[in-house]
C-alpha cells in the first residue's frame, strides 16, 4: 500500500477518535501500523501504538493501554526520538496514575519533564510538571507538590484562566507566607 494510503488510515483513525468511536479508530490505527511496518516507517509504527494506548486508557483498559504505550516507548527510545519518547512517558505515567502506581507515574513524569527541558519545550515540560505536582500533592507531599505545580505553571506559554488564577494565588501565598 502506498504511504499516502497508510497516512489516510491514520487520519481516519484520528477523526474516529475525535468522534468517540474508539474501537473503530483502533482498527484504523492497527491497519495503518501494518502498512507503516511494511514500509519500515518505525516512527509511525510507534505513533500508532501510542494512539492505540491512549484510546485503551480512555476506555479503562489499563493493561492493553500500558502494553501498547510501553511498546511505543521502546520504539521511540530505539530511534532516539526524544520528543516522542517524552510524550510516551507522559502517557505511560497517566496509566500508572490511574492504576494507583504513583511512584511509577512520578518517575515517568519526571523523566518526561527532563526530556522536554532538554528539548527546550517549556509548554510540554510545564504540562508534565503540573501532572507531577498534582500526584505529589495527592500522595501527601503537599509542599513538594505545590512547588512542582508552581514550576509547571511558570513554564506554560498559554495558561488557561484557571491556571493563571492558580499562578496568582501561589505567588500571593509565597509573598504572604514566604
Amino acid at each position: 500500500m502506498p504511504d499516502s494510503e497508510a497516512d489516510d488510515l491514520q487520519q481516519e483513525g484520528l477523526r474516529l477518535f475525535q468522534e468517540g468511536l474508539y474501537d473503530e479508530a483502533v482498527r484504523k490505527f492497527s491497519d495503518a501500523m501494518e502498512f507503516y511496518a511494511e514500509a519500515d516507517r518505525e516512527a509511525e509504527v510507534g505513533e500508532m501504538m501510542n494512539n492505540i494506548g491512549i484510546i485503551r486508557r480512555k476506555q479503562g483498559r489499563w493493561n492493553e493501554s500500558l502494553e501498547s504505550l510501553e511498546e511505543a516507548l521502546r520504539v521511540f527510545v530505539r530511534l532516539e526520538d526524544n520528543s516522542r519518547e517524552a510524550q510516551a512517558l507522559g502517557n505511560v505515567a497517566s496509566v500508572y496514575a490511574s492504576l494507583k502506581r504513583r511512584e511509577d507515574a512520578e518517575k515517568a513524569w519526571s523523566s518526561a519533564a527532563s526530556l522536554f527541558q532538554e528539548l527546550d519545550d517549556g509548554q510540554k515540560q510545564g504540562d508534565t510538571l503540573l501532572a507531577l505536582g498534582v500526584s505529589r500533592f495527592k500522595s501527601g507531599r503537599r509542599q513538594e507538590g505545590l512547588a512542582t505545580y508552581q514550576a509547571g505553571l511558570s513554564l506554560l506559554e498559554s495558561p488557561t484562566v484557571i491556571q493563571r488564577l492558580y499562578r496568582l494565588f501561589l505567588v500571593l501565598q509565597t509573598r504572604l507566607l514566604g
